[in-house]
């Protein structure tokens, strides 16, 4: 996990733009330190494990295919499932799970394309 380190600055700018996404998504009233913090810490964890899909994902298109796709089959395989099957177990309206869903698509995407953006550094093997 090294190559979290070697590439915070990537990871962290990556973590600002979904922050800022989420922004848009939630109203105000939602933004308590404590959800900031949390959303913080997932949004720079989503950024840092997308940074080593991006790492590994192996160059057999353009590189903006490779990091959008990533992201997009990171979402559908699963952000999705996840949230469509927890939040319609708690009987969250199916537009909110539409907005939730649609929430992270951008997300990651936004995420993905900072990281390429920036660039990554790949640890020494």
């Amino acid at each position: 996990m090294i190559y979290i380190v070697q590439n915070a600055r990537a990871i962290l700018l990556a973590t600002i733009a979904g922050l800022l996404v989420g922004a848009v998504f939630y109203p105000a009233g939602r933004r308590r330190l404590g959800w900031l913090v949390t959303a913080f810490v997932a949004e720079f964890w989503f950024a840092a494990i997308l940074a080593g899909a991006l790492i590994l994902a192996p160059a057999k298109a353009d590189p903006w295919v490779m990091a959008i796709g990533t992201a997009v089959v990171i979402w559908i395989g699963f952000i999705v499932p996840l949230l469509v099957v927890t939040l319609q177990a708690r009987a969250v309206a199916v537009v909110e799970v539409g907005r939730d869903v649609l929430h992270w698509l951008i997300v990651m995407t936004v995420e993905a394309a900072v990281l390429h953006a920036v660039g990554l550094t790949a640890p020494a093997p």
